[in-house]
């Protein structure tokens, strides 16, 4: 069992995880891809390549040259940009014997649009941000409201809207925006892990007490029946495999889903660290073998608190490696 994990980047606390998930197996190596010799991820796994952005045309062909290359078993994309174009090839990839770890491509298409997710989503009776695009928001709707790109990632572009004016502003100023209602309770990711058939095997609520550049800095796991019941809820309306993570913040009482994003999430290593061990069920899962359902076990009210940290390494270690399609002959 050898995995690629794509666009690896700063995710070291994933990587490593299923570096750990393969040495409990006794074999197999993680390689990992990039665009970014610097990227620290690059010098922590077993192997890199440098590869195309994923919105080029040879993305997926790159990709399937490594798997050919290093007899990988086991894909893992990591970003929104690539999971609807990776899903598209998930044949190609069964083809040369690699288990494609993420959800369908209509999954990825609907999840990264923000607007159908949440129109989606109260279509199907789960409590959902009340969402416009621009021309549809009503006279009467709140002065305070939230605006963020359609499609997009990481919290860049996303706004508080405090009145009119400022509304008038960043419609014009954020590219293709939604506008959301301004739920100004306390926000929640919830980590699900679902098997190939969709059926959720882990469900981990957690609090972001602290977010930094859209990433979590500083929150604690919970034992909440109503995220685990919200969670089971989206998963009933919407197709998932592998890893997903559902944020959400509260009105009043009620959990109300604003954004999906059908991969591992940033916070993902506090997860883990309560003892749902989303890589090693990947792998498991990409060996064939079945997983029993472990909704609820998980230590709650396990605190993470991040911090930086750096690889150090002199300046000719600053290299990808991009494969040859002329030295694959019998390597696989």
């Amino acid at each position: 069992m050898n995995i690629l994990m794509t666009a690896a980047s700063r995710r070291v606390p994933l990587l490593r995880a299923f570096q750990a998930a393969l040495r409990a197996l006794g074999r197999g190596t993680v390689v990992v891809t990039d665009i970014d010799p610097s990227s620290p991820a690059v010098h922590v796994a077993d192997r890199a390549y440098r590869v195309p952005i994923s919105s080029d045309p040879d993305y997926v062909d790159a990709l399937l040259e490594i798997c050919a290359a290093e007899r990988i078993g086991l894909v893992v994309p990591t970003i929104d940009d690539e999971l609807e174009i990776v899903a598209d090839a998930r044949q190609r990839f069964e083809a040369v014997g690699a288990v494609l770890a993420c959800s369908p491509a209509q999954t990825a298409a609907l999840c990264n649009d923000k607007y159908r997710t949440c129109e989606h989503l109260a279509a199907h009776g789960v409590d959902a941000a009340v969402s416009w695009l621009p021309g549809q928001i009503p006279a009467d709707a709140p002065e305070t409201l939230f605006i963020k790109p359609r499609v997009g990632r990481g919290g860049v572009g996303a706004h508080l809207i405090r009145n009119r004016r400022e509304l008038e502003f960043f419609l014009d100023y954020v590219h293709n925006p939604v506008v959301q209602e301004f739920l100004e309770g306390p926000e929640f990711t919830i980590d699900m892990f679902c098997d190939w058939n969709g059926e959720p095997v882990s469900i981990v609520p957690r609090e972001r007490v602290l977010v930094r550049a859209g990433v979590i800095d500083r929150g604690r796991t919970l034992e909440s029946p109503t995220l685990v019941a919200l969670a089971r809820q989206v998963a009933a309306s919407i197709p998932f495999a592998g890893p997903v993570n559902i944020q959400c913040r509260m009105r009043g009482k009620i959990p109300v889903v604003f954004e999906i994003n059908p991969r591992f999430s940033g916070g993902i290593p506090l997860t883990i660290a309560a003892g749902a061990d989303f890589p090693a069920m990947l792998v498991q899962l990409a060996l064939g073998n079945p997983l029993p359902s472990s909704i609820g076990r998980f230590r709650a009210d396990l605190w993470m608190t991040s911090y930086e940290a750096g690889v150090f390494l002199p300046a000719q270690d600053l290299r990808l490696e991009k494969l040859d399609p002329a030295s694959l002959t019998g390597a696989a």
